[in-house]
């Protein structure tokens, strides 16, 4: 039996060579974290042990290995749920190279399965593409930062508070968690030895709730070279970027470009995002870098030029869907449930994509909150986001009606528009979707790279997910299925 590390082992495919796993369930029989079960929640039958179930985030695969939330299994697959239908998963690697992110995805306990630490990094390389990018490689100079919060008592056991902020409605559940400690690779506020040369991270945001806008505190910056799981078409040059929960920030750093021999990385990102709290000293620091002062021949670079793939031309357009972000309080104002569309997960299917087609979403967040909205199975570029001018006007229309066409939504979607940074113009399949606006993506339910067909039925069931990658809100219940039809 392998000890168990937080996060898990980062596991590495090569395109075109399917990868086949097992998923074993060695959990207790008892959560270790307080747990609700008034939100919809996998509960064995028996009430014994913990189930869990897991998704390759970023993942173009079966639906069967998709990791739905109705497919839970206990320990030794004693209990499984309603949509379970096989112990090994089958991962294609067809796509895209880049990172992936492997996390639980159980119904109602993601966010407390993920919180005790049930994720790891995944990556498919493609050597014949990246190769002759000549970007930093092996091991020393490419590895993942998996980025997290927590909080832990004295004893070092992991914290939560159990009390939920509607405890007469929902006793443990909170709209977010959000911890002090910035953990990075299982350590918290660890340092790293590095060479005066350049190192590839493939930061992945595995926090909760928590965003994070990292920068250096010596202004070194970052070369960015892929978001979520694709490369970007050029590398961008900035000083700081802003990463959601379950986004991943694929970038290079040239430390020989600092002019000290240490450096931090630090946060500054509100919490909750974008208008809650500032970063106070713990939270607003990630991690140490020391810098050896002997300078070096790197032989590794940063093209401007990276992957271009093409995009999708409205013409290809074969549909157009309004997705709504709702928020719904209790009397004294606090937050019960998080819906899409007005509907909870088990309401029927509403988006049934065809296989192979693209479409339009207009996603419009009526709340006051930035939700990372992320797609299974398939890929999406924003084209637009737009302010909502006399929100309160129009969200009470879409409150009694809940048709954002019959709301007129085009009367009202005439604010000030938001440019979309340059690091971000590229695929991806988790994309930050800002208060008060409508966000316009053009989603494509095939592969990118290539014209070929999937190698699976993506009709099958359980079917995809769509949901708010913020974890407290995915599981109450901000998350909605996807059923693609031939």
């Amino acid at each position: 039996m392998l000890t168990a590390t937080v996060p898990g082992p980062t596991i590495e495919a090569i395109h075109g060579v399917s990868t086949q796993v097992t998923w074993q369930n060695s959990l207790p029989s008892e959560h270790i974290l307080p747990w609700d079960p008034t939100i919809p929640t996998a509960i064995p039958r028996n009430k014994h042990g913990v189930p869990t179930v897991v998704h390759l985030h970023g993942g173009i695969d079966e639906p069967q290995s998709d990791g739905n939330a109705h497919s839970w299994f206990t320990a030794g697959f004693q209990e499984v749920g309603p949509r379970w239908s096989k112990k090994t998963y089958l991962y294609h690697n067809q796509q895209q190279p880049g990172n992936l992110y492997y996390h639980d995805h159980a119904m109602g306990l993601t966010r407390v399965n993920l919180l005790a630490g049930l994720f790891g990094a995944y990556i498919i390389r493609h050597h014949d593409v990246e190769d002759p990018l000549g970007l930093p490689s092996g091991d020393e100079f490419d590895r993942p930062l998996v980025v997290f919060d927590r909080n832990f008592r004295t004893n070092g056991s992991i914290y939560m508070d159990p009390v939920g902020n509607n405890p007469n409605i929902h006793p443990q559940w909170q709209p977010e968690y959000f911890g002090d400690v910035i953990v990075v690779n299982g350590k918290a506020w660890p340092y790293m030895t590095v060479r005066r040369r350049k190192y590839r991270f493939r930061i992945i945001n595995a926090s909760n709730a928590r965003f994070f806008r990292f920068f250096f505190s010596n202004g070194l910056t970052f070369i960015h070279v892929g978001s979520d799981s694709v490369y970007n078409e050029q590398s961008v040059l900035v000083k700081e970027i802003l990463v959601a929960p379950s986004e991943i920030a694929d970038v290079v750093v040239d430390f020989s470009e600092s002019e000290s021999n240490s450096v931090i990385l630090r946060n500054d990102a509100a919490y909750p995002y974008p208008t809650g709290n500032p970063v106070n000293e713990r939270n607003g620091q990630v991690m140490k870098f020391i810098i050896n002062s002997e300078r070096e021949v790197d032989q590794s670079r940063v093209p401007k030029n990276l992957i271009k793939y093409p995009t999708p031309s409205l013409s290809e357009v074969s549909k157009t869907r309004y997705i709504a972000m709702y928020e719904y309080t209790s009397p004294i104002g606090e937050p019960t449930h998080l819906y899409i569309n007005a509907k909870s997960y088990d309401d029927p299917v509403t988006e049934k994509p065809k296989v192979g087609s693209t479409e339009i979403w207009n996603v419009i967040n009526l709340t006051g909150d930035n939700h990372p909205l992320h797609i299974h199975l398939g890929l999406f570029r924003v084209l637009d986001q737009t302010n909502i001018t006399d929100i309160d006007t129009f969200t009470r229309c879409m409150n009694k009606l809940n048709d954002a066409e019959k709301c007129e939504i085009e009367k009202y979607a005439v604010g000030a528009k938001l440019g979309v940074e340059a690091y971000e113009n590229g695929w991806k399949n988790v994309y930050k979707m800002h208060p008060g606006y409508v966000t316009k993506i053009i989603v494509k339910f095939g592969y990118i790279h290539t014209n070929v067909s999937y190698p699976f039925d993506a009709t099958a069931e359980p079917g995809y997910i769509y949901h708010c990658h913020i974890l407290d809100h995915e599981d109450n219940v901000m998350m909605r299925p996807l059923k693609l039809v031939k």
